[in-house]
């Protein structure tokens, strides 16, 4: 990768938000993509959460993904959504952490090819540190073990500000993920750490070497972490 234009004591931002719905924390994505296009001063923040189960479908998914049939869809007890971000169809829920990154490419000097190996690199180094052999394959995008997919990306660029990220299966129900088809090119199945492992992964693990391999591969000299963020505690309104 080449050199990054390294703003002045570059540090990383991570804020842990616990279990989230998706409108609020696509509202506070959308904010902070708004401050960081006119700062300039290069932050990186980086949101960590988990959603209450959900579908989400992104530019490559489409109402044929998903098995609206089935009882939890046909009830309305499990919502879907469009998002504007890339990849197809998604299940969410807790056990499975959300990455967010916001960054600035323009303060970087990054591409979005550049900013998204430097992502999945970081995901990739995260996960062989708690001893998960995984490998990235393309042109999917994702992360995948012997047991099946543990990871897929889905990203967004507003104004050259990324949001949107990465949803990492640590230990989520996996019941959901037979009502979408997650990969309709192919025949790969989703799978968790837990599974990979055969022993349990600790969320509070997974998060904290995703914080420290990103501010690695994003070239920030610190990163400081902090539970929920002050925006969340204003009444907002819910975009997408």
């Amino acid at each position: 990768m080449s050199p990054s234009p390294c703003p002045d004591d570059s540090l990383l931002e991570a804020y842990l938000l616990g279990e989230i719905e998706l409108e609020r924390c696509v509202a506070l994505q959308r904010q902070l993509v708004a401050e960081a296009s006119v700062r300039g001063d290069g932050r990186i923040r980086v949101l960590l959460c988990e959603h209450p189960q959900i579908v989400t479908v992104g530019r490559s998914g489409s109402p044929g993904h998903i098995a609206y049939e089935a009882g939890p869809l046909r009830s309305g007890q499990l919502e879907v959504r469009w998002v504007k971000r890339g990849g197809g169809c998604l299940v969410h829920g807790p056990g499975q952490l959300a990455v967010y990154p916001i960054v600035p490419l323009g303060d970087w000097g990054w591409t979005v090819g550049e900013y998204v190996r430097r992502f999945e690199s970081a995901i990739h180094q995260a996960l062989e540190a708690l001893k998960i052999r995984c490998e990235i394959r393309t042109p999917a995008a994702g992360l995948w073990g012997r047991t099946g997919q543990l990871v897929s990306f889905g990203i967004s660029v507003s104004n050259w500000v990324t949001f949107h990220g990465a949803f990492i299966n640590v230990c989520p129900s996996m019941g959901m993920a037979r009502l979408v088809d997650c990969d309709p090119l192919g025949d790969w199945r989703m799978s968790t750490l837990v599974a990979e492992r055969g022993q349990p992964v600790k969320m509070t693990s997974v998060r904290a070497e995703v914080v420290r391999r990103l501010a690695d591969e994003f070239a920030c000299s610190r990163y400081h972490l902090q539970t929920g963020h002050p925006w969340l505690r204003r009444p907002q309104a819910l975009v997408h």
